[in-house]
């Protein structure tokens, strides 16, 4: 049984200082000081504060649709669900919509938010939304990709052979197939 203590005082801020910035985020450093007195200085990242989103579009009742996009972080080709930048004065499911057309060329008529993730919270003050997209329709949407991407139908029933592959390995995807186990394993 856990002995967590919800009710412990966050640290106190007693300074903050961007220290690096690029066009995608900035870095800042935090002088912080705990409830036992212990003095740290911590370097985090903040991003846009708009926040992202990420879609599993449903085709039918046990196909989804990935991406294959390029990934600059790891100079590599990879598999996952659409996903994208909230842009501002969006709410997140127009963004999931939009991403959705840009992305795979399809809108939704319904999409459920299955639950907020946060993306690397020791370091990065950032969410995504989770989103599942059902009955699909064609509309393409111009997006800011640099090539076009290649969509690949999954069966929901083959999840295994996905996990399996070197190409989906984002945890981000990874968690939004969980929430959707789960959320095909109803209450």
């Amino acid at each position: 049984m856990s002995n967590i203590n919800k009710d412990k005082p966050l640290p106190q801020i007693h300074n903050r200082e961007i220290i690096a910035k690029s066009n995608l985020f900035k870095i800042e450093q935090v002088d912080l000081e705990f409830s036992n007195g212990e003095k740290r200085l911590f370097e985090r990242m903040t991003g846009s504060g708009r926040g992202a989103v990420m879609v599993v579009p449903f085709i039918n009742d046990h196909e989804f649709l990935l991406v294959r996009e390029y990934a600059a972080g790891t100079h590599t080709y990879e598999i996952g669900f659409p996903k994208g930048l909230i842009d501002p004065g969006e709410s997140a499911d127009i963004a999931a919509n939009r991403e959705l057309k840009e992305e795979v060329g399809m809108g939704a008529n319904h999409l459920l938010f299955l639950r907020d993730l946060s993306m690397a919270p020791a370091f990065f003050n950032a969410k995504m939304a989770i989103f599942i997209a059902q009955d699909l329709y064609p509309e393409s949407a111009q997006g800011d990709e640099p090539e076009p991407l290649e969509v690949i139908k999954w069966s929901i029933n083959d999840l295994d052979a996905l996990l399996a592959r070197e190409d989906f390995v984002e945890a981000r995807c990874i968690a939004a197939l969980l929430l959707v186990e789960k959320w095909k394993r109803g209450p």
